[in-house]
């Protein structure tokens, strides 16, 4: 077990804590905790790329942990009517898509999945409007501004979300491609 590793476990162990206090509407608390899950993904990442400690348990774990905070916050929000049904539905659909091609992926051909820039950029875009959300529930009794501000975050995250997932699919879709090829 490396660093990136340990930080990303630990990662994993924030998820219930965060959710703990974000369900109880301490946001502060949740902000600070999704923050620090936050600097460990990043610290997890430049720790294993620096070091070549990068490992097959961190490049399928690392999204998960990244995962894991996410719909959780996506679900407790949504519980809490702070953002609507239909983006935890397209956000859990799409990692359910991308969990199972990864699977797939994996048993068909022994191929990893790693992140890739669309992929990062998106769970950077998901965590801002995730951590931006938060904030402005810090005000109680969410205003006509702040509302329209949490549709804005949430609505390019959701964008984000289904560009990458398009992207996932085409790199799938080429991998698959090849794998037939070179069967014939």
């Amino acid at each position: 077990m490396n660093i990136p590793n340990i930080l990303t476990l630990i990662r994993f162990l924030l998820v219930p804590v965060f959710g703990y206090y974000l369900y109880n509407e301490q946001f502060l608390v949740a902000i600070i905790i999704f923050v620090s899950a936050c600097i460990t993904d990043i610290l997890d990442g430049v720790i294993a790329r620096k070091f070549n400690m990068i490992t097959s348990f961190g490049k399928l774990a690392d999204p998960l942990a990244d995962k894991s905070i996410q719909l959780t916050a996506l679900a407790i929000l949504t519980l809490q009517k702070i953002i609507p049904l239909p983006v935890l539905i397209i956000v859990l659909a799409k990692e359910v898509f991308m969990i199972a091609g990864s699977v797939l992926l994996y048993k068909k051909v022994n191929f990893v999945v790693q992140a890739n820039w669309y992929g990062k950029m998106t769970t950077v875009i998901f965590s801002f409007a995730i951590v931006m959300t938060i904030i402005l529930q810090l005000q109680r009794g969410i205003n006509t501004y702040a509302s329209l501000l949490i549709d804005i975050f949430v609505f390019v995250a959701v964008l984000s979300t289904l560009f990458s997932f398009f992207m996932y699919s085409m790199e799938f879709r080429k991998l698959n491609v090849m794998n037939n090829v070179k069967k014939n």
